[in-house]
């Protein structure tokens, strides 16, 4: 394989390569090898570099995202090399034990001191967007004052309807993968690119930068969030009504118009009247009214008071709009 590549995060390292579909011999393989990580340091004259890790074949799937195999060396404290370390990683694949494949490409990656996990991370939904906001870190993960934090990145996964909600991001059931929502300077986010009824799982990272190279924490703590649609839309404006006398061939009436509603989750409208000012009256329309007009026939000689609200396709209806009163003679 020539594709590997690795990146820290947070206290870790992650290392991402495609795995061969084909044999040495150019035979296509029927079960996933056995996968095999060597790490160490990059000294000059260094040999060999040590097995660290060995993936069994049957375990290959559980590590495969996107058809990557993504594996997180995590770097254990009491294992952790001194900060501005470079670690040099190579690669393997086997599928007998008398014979591996040819060593991947040869990658390096500095370790930095990175900070502390962003705290608190909470979220709050709106209408318009679901606004998250959390503690900056102060100190890095070896307990120094933080030199340069240049600021945040914001994370998003959808979570498939209807799973248990994680604690942990590595045991949730994803619909779509982890993906950058965005930078952001300060401890808070709008995230406004969300539909209602969908879950989603959030993490936080901060960002150090350290001399010409940029390193991000570890994930936040995980937020899940399922916004409802809980907003009415606002009331309708403009309301008319005008008094048409019957004609031979049609019927008194009441004829009613309004402004179309701007907003664009407005399903349809209903129409409310009172015999009785400063009371909320009885609904005329049984269907729901999906243009501003209505006329109204049921009339008897007497004074009428009309009011309309907006409703969402959620359900929500809006407040009345202003009421307007017409005087029906006899």
């Amino acid at each position: 394989m020539t594709d590997l590549a690795a990146r820290q995060v947070g206290g870790g390292v992650v290392l991402t390569f495609t795995l061969p579909a084909k044999s040495i011999e150019g035979e296509t393989l029927l079960e996933p090898p056995d996968v095999e990580i060597f790490r160490g340091a990059q000294k000059a004259g260094e040999a060999a570099l040590p097995l660290i890790y060995t993936v069994p074949g049957a375990l290959v799937e559980t590590y495969l995202t996107e058809g990557r195999f993504r594996f997180v060396d995590p770097l254990k404290p009491e294992q952790s090399p001194p900060d501005g370390t470079t670690l040099v990683y190579i690669v393997r694949t086997r599928v007998s034990k008398r014979r591996a494949s040819a060593d991947s490409n040869v990658v390096a990656v500095r370790v930095l001191p990175v900070p502390e996990r962003v705290g608190q991370l909470r979220a709050r939904v709106t209408e318009s967007a679901i606004e998250l906001d959390w503690l900056p870190p102060e100190r890095t993960t070896s307990g120094e004052a933080i030199a340069a934090l240049v600021g945040y990145r914001v994370y998003r996964a959808e979570l498939e309807p209807g799973a248990d909600v994680p604690t942990e991001l590595a045991q949730a059931k994803l619909k779509s993968p982890l993906e950058l929502l965005g930078p952001t300077p300060s401890p808070s986010f709008r995230d406004t690119r969300f539909e209602f009824d969908h879950r989603y799982a959030y993490v936080v990272r901060s960002v150090a930068q350290v001399d010409l190279d940029s390193v991000e924490s570890a994930d936040s703590e995980l937020v899940v969030v399922t916004p409802r649609d809980i907003f009415s839309p606002a009331a309708p404006a403009n309301l008319v009504a005008v008094f048409v006398p019957a004609t031979p061939e049609n019927p008194a009436a009441i004829e009613l118009s309004w402004s179309i509603s701007p907003e664009t989750d407005v399903a349809g409208y209903h129409v409310y009247r009172s015999e009785r000012e400063g009371t909320p009256g009885e609904r005329l329309n049984q269907e729901m009214l999906l243009v501003p007009t209505f006329r109204d026939t049921s009339l008897m000689k007497g004074r009428y008071s009309y009011s309309v609200v907006a409703v969402d396709h959620a359900g929500n209806e809006s407040s009345r709009s202003a009421p307007v009163t017409v005087e029906v003679p006899g």
